[in-house]
């Protein structure tokens, strides 16, 4: 596993919850660090701080995804902390695996970072719900990805009386794999 993270608390945190004689539990200090690392070590998991230094998890995330798309790195697993709940929109759009909201705690770090390395996703809200997952799709670049896309019901959207607008329709897609 890999912690990038410039905080000594945290890393402690995370390194007393999961590191154990099974996993070894290394670190890096910015986020422009991490892919060195990964290519080096080739974690089971990477762990990301939301703050760390020069650049953070959402862009390190958003790196190592657009690495794996380009086949520079084989597809890695993602576990986002975040500083707090307005941070889970973030999150989202950081392509990560999985995210927690902090403080931590060790058994939810745990169930966290099983669920995230067993491809599952692991998604805490700011209302203190927590979304585990089946297995995710694939990661960025494997070459088992594929693309669905999901049948949405037709909707209209109808003008106010007077409008000199048209109504709008949207119908429905039919539903296709690419592979």
């Amino acid at each position: 596993m890999l912690v990038a993270t410039d905080s000594d608390d945290l890393f402690d945190d995370v390194d007393a919850s999961l590191g154990d004689d099974r996993c070894e539990v290394g670190r890096v200090n910015s986020g422009a660090a991490v892919f060195g690392a990964v290519r080096e070590r080739q974690p089971d998991l990477v762990v990301l701080d939301l703050q760390i230094g020069n650049m953070g998890g959402m862009a390190t995330s958003l790196h190592l995804r657009n690495e794996a798309g380009g086949r520079r790195l084989a597809p890695q697993r993602i576990l986002l902390l975040l500083d707090r709940g307005a941070d889970v929109f973030l999150a989202r759009e950081s392509e990560a695996d999985g995210w927690m909201i902090k403080p931590i705690d060790s058994f939810r770090l745990r169930r966290a970072a099983d669920a995230v390395a067993d491809g599952r996703s692991w998604c805490e809200h700011a209302d203190g719900m927590i979304d585990e997952g089946e297995p995710a799709e694939p990661a960025v670049g494997s070459p088992n990805r594929a693309l669905t896309v999901i049948r949405a019901p037709e909707f209209r959207i109808r003008p106010e009386p007077g409008s000199p607008n048209r109504a709008l329709t949207v119908m429905r897609a039919p539903e296709f794999r690419i592979s």
